[in-house]
């Protein structure tokens, strides 16, 4: 760059070079979301975005009025300080496996916001280097302004009617002809033709590339779109960064670098603390709130576009804004350590006893009745598909449960259904002391958080030693490790789906429904039991079973009209007909060992019984009603 090697003389080449480097990101940025994914974090990416940028805004505006700052410089710092890297954060919490997770979705709420915030901010550049501050007088006059308006609303309609009616069926037409190069294309043209369209608004081209990614996002072609663009993105993020970093002065970093170093302490510290405020003010976790605010520390996309316009309309002098780019670069290239470092530093606050009202969050909404005094019953933590499936089926099977959410939207719905819910964060002693973790028979961990839920695991198992832990993850690679934290069970997604193939697969092919449950029962239990092999140091019964290879205990109800009805254990003999063994049989809710061959097995009695998977499957049909 011009301050560098100087292969690159000309700054203005290198300011064009970010300038489409930001426009092709933001545009990659608008097609991963959709109108929709928006309107279901509207009260986080409302309320939540506009306390952070609210606070932020006046806490480094008015420190900088402090130190006698114009007013114009000192507004300009605060938008340029107030809004954080959309890209980078995203890129880390999709890496991480936390974009669903509490404080991503809140953190995404607010970098939503942020980004629209933008708008305004540059718009609001020419006002602030007029003569009159708080005058638009000497900018417009009374025509120039009605037509200003008549020119922004003819905008907003024609991209509305484009994303609703014209932009689908171009594309359509498009994907008619199975071009894929014409299809890029066209994406392209939208991308900047949107983007020259808002900049007449005043807005930037990035935001109209923003936009225009948003308006593709929501037709039915958005995958397609987004197959087709999305491996270029880290070339866009790459060219973006490499420009902004050609630009800053090494020689005048050198020259300040202990004020340098200071004042990226300052802006990292308060950015961090004041984004953790939002979540806390609207009742989140500190955990939650904490993560979010580490999250949020670095210094965004826009404010380089915005510090751009600042340069070029005289507000920002240029050694402001050699700091600037200093104090940008080093905040977002340090966002990976400070997120590293998140999970470890939250759990010390969390711990600290004057901070134990803010670690449970009150979120506005009531804690319900304590469920400390329940005894056998199960907790549900997280309220997601699988939570409410499990509920509906432990409220069928005459279960106790108590749900645990973070989600307070989840919570007050959950509240109105009638439903157990505690609203709280799991990884906390308080909140599982409440939903009566220490006399459970049950924990089920279905959340979307991979960090919390070994937090929670660890936490349930330390509070109760013998309850028995069952959690779901995503991935098989995570299952050991939730094992060796105090897992009894794991169910991983991945290896479910892989289950879920081959049985269509098969079911394509014609093999039969009792040879595909037998090699389901096998596979299930193999890939299960070798996960298992280096975390299960116990005895008793049920664990030396769980460690025999291929052997597994289950339960079937005899139905009525089943082979099995009415007959004796002796005189059935399931052990030497089908290698498996009836252990227990329950009955009138009582449990009969001991049995005999004079044993009746009865309608209705749920039998234990103890075999190998693949025989138990093919012996099903025995507990069942025999069809007519």
């Amino acid at each position: 760059g011009p301050y560098g090697f100087s292969l690159i003389q000309s700054e203005e080449q290198v300011t064009s070079l970010a300038e489409i480097g930001i426009i092709l990101l933001l545009f990659t940025i608008g097609l991963e979301f959709s109108f929709k994914d928006l309107w279901k974090i509207r009260l986080i990416a409302i309320v939540g975005g506009a306390l952070q940028v609210g606070l932020s805004f006046i806490f480094f505006c008015g420190l900088a009025l402090l130190f006698g700052w114009p007013t114009g410089q000192a507004i300009l710092m605060g938008f340029l300080l107030s809004l954080s890297s959309t890209a980078i954060v995203l890129k880390i919490l999709h890496e991480r496996g936390e974009v669903d997770s509490p404080h991503g979705s809140i953190a995404l709420g607010i970098l939503i916001f942020q980004d629209l915030a933008a708008i305004p901010m540059i718009m609001a550049i020419p006002l602030l280097a007029s003569t009159t501050l708080f005058s638009i007088e000497p900018l417009l006059s009374g025509t120039d302004l009605v037509w200003l308006v008549f020119q922004d609303l003819a905008i907003v309609i024609t991209l509305v009617v484009s994303a609703k009616w014209i932009i689908p069926r171009l594309l359509y037409e498009i994907a008619k002809t199975k071009n894929q190069e014409m299809f890029l294309l066209f994406v392209v043209l939208i991308c900047f033709g949107v983007a020259w369209l808002v900049s007449f608004t005043g807005a930037s081209l990035a935001i109209g590339a923003l936009l225009a990614g948003l308006i593709i996002s929501g037709s039915e072609y958005s995958h397609q779109t987004v197959s087709i663009v999305l491996p270029f993105r880290d070339i866009f993020t790459s060219f973006f960064f490499i420009s902004i970093g050609m630009l800053l002065n090494i020689h005048f970093v050198l020259e300040n670098i202990g004020l340098v170093v200071f004042l990226i302490i300052i802006v990292l510290c308060a950015k961090a603390l004041l984004a953790t405020a939002a979540p806390l003010a609207l009742g989140y976790p500190l955990r939650t709130a904490a993560l979010t605010g580490l999250a949020l520390a670095q210094v965004g996309e826009f404010s380089f576009i915005i510090a751009q316009s600042g340069m070029n309309a005289g507000i920002l002098p240029t050694d402001i804004y050699q700091m600037f780019l200093a104090i940008a670069l080093v905040t977002m290239a340090s966002t990976p350590f400070v997120l590293d470092l998140g999970h470890p530093f939250t759990s010390r606050i969390c711990r600290i006893p004057a901070l134990s009202r803010l670690a449970q969050g009150t979120c506005g909404v009531d804690d319900g009745e304590p469920h400390m005094e329940r005894k056998d019953h199960l907790i549900v933590i997280g309220f997601g598909i699988t939570g409410r499936n499990l509920a509906r089926a432990a409220k069928n099977g005459k279960i106790p449960y108590t749900i645990v959410e973070l989600n307070p939207d989840l919570v007050t719905a959950a509240r109105l259904e009638g439903e157990p819910v505690i609203f709280g964060d799991a990884t906390t002693e308080g909140v599982l002391n409440h939903a009566g973790v220490r006399t459970a028979r049950i924990a089920v961990i279905a959340i979307n958080d991979p960090i919390a839920i070994r937090k929670i695991t660890a936490q349930v198992r330390r509070l109760n030693m013998g309850i028995i832990i069952i959690v779901r993850t995503r991935y098989v690679s995570e299952m050991e490790a939730l094992y060796l934290t105090g897992a009894d069970e794991v169910i991983a997604e991945e290896f479910e789906t892989s289950v879920e193939i081959f049985t269509v697969v098969l079911n394509k092919y014609f093999i039969p429904r009792d040879q595909i449950d037998a090699f389901i029962s096998e596979v299930r239990a193999g890939g299960y039991q070798m996960l298992r092999k280096k975390s299960e140091p116990q005895a008793g019964l049920p664990d030396l079973i769980k460690n025999i290879p291929n052997i597994t205990i289950t339960a079937l109800t005899i139905e009525e009209g089943s082979p099995l009805a009415g007959k004796t254990l002796g005189g059935f003999n399931l052990r030497k007909r089908h290698n498996i063994t009836i252990l227990a049989l329950q009955r009138n809710d009582e449990t009969h060992t001991g049995l005999s061959g004079e044993t009746l097995l009865e309608a209705g009695n749920v039998a234990i019984v103890y075999g190998t998977p693949s025989n138990i499957a093919l012996a099903t049909g025995l507990f069942r009603r025999e069809k007519a």
